[in-house]
């Protein structure tokens, strides 16, 4: 592994696309994807995810040599890798509980090409122990090879902030590990060259694993601190943002601000290391009592829109909201996890009709995915209320005394519209 042979990618979304990209501008990569699809866009230069650099990716397909990016949906143009670096997806199922499938299969499929001296390295969010206990027998069943003797794992966990073109992969610190000291070492060497922030080497796999769950799990139960403050807030007519603001003055007060909380980190994340600690017989109270919090913020901010609908038109059944954005987060099209289709749902049960606007999020993803169809603002109408669910800076465009001159009340989830405009914010 010490000449940095050939790397393979696998699984080319928001966080193996940026990697693979990095990496191939030092090494040889092969970035891989089961979506044929989304292989052939990248190919023809075309990221929904909005993620990648397009002049970075257009450079590294057409380097040649000993660097450079070539992308593939078949198997057999990975068999040549000595380093494989598995991105796929790990969501929660219905029941939120881990769901590992994809990373089982990602596996089990890296297993039928696994060599001797391979290094297999994961990057999905996982629990405590999943590398080992959960992947690595799958890796053994399905290549015949022996762990820490014929083949090495590490882990080192993605931080990609989707939408944030600042904070980008090199310039975050990386935390890596590897599956025995000398493999610890060259891993962490490998992501060195490439992310200029630094890395942190952990003492352990399970290390690593552990501070990628609480650094999102962290972040919810903050946010869940200050959404019950909302609530609280709200019973007493103070407005939380003005409470905020006044204690922000002192140094040391944490500013996180009130919404909803989706997305495949901080809304996915806490639940996997809730899972480990209940099968290892201890309830995590306060991880949970804040996910309970945070998933209901959504049914809260539609019902509090349907009291003042009542209060100022005296009408419910037949009553029109539009709800601009569906993405989980501000100027991005990610919307997995997205929280905003509480509102709707929440909406919809009382025979409330709902338009959806977002001109980030992918239309026939949405349609797919959620079975709502998108707007666009030249098919706005006349509502009863607008809801601002994401802030996405395109919505400052928007012209708000248009809805205020329907009569329409205007509910400001992120502070983020001017506030003469607004009936109400979290």
């Amino acid at each position: 592994m010490s000449e940095y042979k050939e790397i393979a990618v696998i699984g080319l979304g928001y966080v193996g696309l940026p990697l693979a990209i990095e990496f191939a501008k030092k090494y040889k990569v092969t970035g891989y994807d089961i979506n044929r699809l989304r292989v052939e866009a990248l190919n023809d230069l075309l990221d929904g995810t909005h993620e990648a650099n397009i002049d970075d990716l257009e450079l590294v397909l057409q380097a040649k040599n000993n660097t450079g990016l070539k992308l593939s949906a078949d198997l057999s143009d990975i068999k040549n890798a000595k380093i494989y670096i598995v991105t796929v997806p790990t969501p929660i199922d219905h029941l939120k509980r881990p769901d590992l499938q994809p990373l089982l299969s990602a596996s089990k499929m890296l297993g039928q090409v696994l060599k001797k001296g391979d290094v297999v390295i994961y990057e999905s969010t996982v629990y405590p122990g999943c590398t080992e206990e959960d992947c690595v027998p799958v890796l053994e069943q399905y290549s015949g090879l022996k762990f820490n003797v014929d083949f090495f794992c590490g882990y080192s966990p993605e931080r990609i902030n989707p939408g944030d073109k600042v904070n980008t992969l090199t310039k975050i610190k990386k935390v890596t590990s590897g599956s025995n000291p000398q493999i610890s070492l060259e891993i962490d060497r490998l992501y060195a060259s490439i992310i200029t922030a630094g890395t942190h080497l952990a003492p352990s796999i399970r290390v690593a694993e552990a501070s990628k769950a609480i650094e999102n799990a962290q972040r919810d139960v903050n946010i869940s601190f200050v959404n019950e403050l909302a609530l609280i807030f709200d019973k007493m007519g103070i407005d939380t943002s003005d409470v905020l603001a006044a204690a922000s003055t002192k140094w040391n007060f944490l500013n996180y601000k009130p919404g909803l909380v989706g997305g495949h980190c901080i809304g996915v994340d806490p639940y996997y290391l809730a899972h480990k600690s209940e099968a290892l017989g201890y309830k995590p109270e306060v991880i949970l009592s804040g996910r309970r919090v945070n998933d209901n913020m959504g049914m809260f901010v539609a019902n509090k829109v349907i009291k003042m609908i009542v209060a100022k038109s005296s009408i419910l059944n037949g009553a029109k909201v539009l709800i601009l954005g569906f993405a989980f987060k501000e100027n991005c099209p990610d919307t997995r996890n997205t929280r905003v289709v509480d509102i709707i749902d929440e909406l919809k049960a009382f025979n409330i009709e709902v338009d959806v606007h977002d001109p980030w999020a992918d239309r026939h993803q949405v349609k797919q995915d959620y079975g709502i169809d998108l707007i666009g603002t030249e098919e706005f109408s006349h509502y009863h209320a607008v809801i601002l669910a994401v802030a996405h800076q395109k919505f400052l465009a928007i012209d708000f005394h248009r809805f205020r001159k329907q009569g329409a009340i205007i509910f400001d989830t992120k502070s983020f519209i001017s506030r003469d405009l607004v009936d109400a914010r979290l």
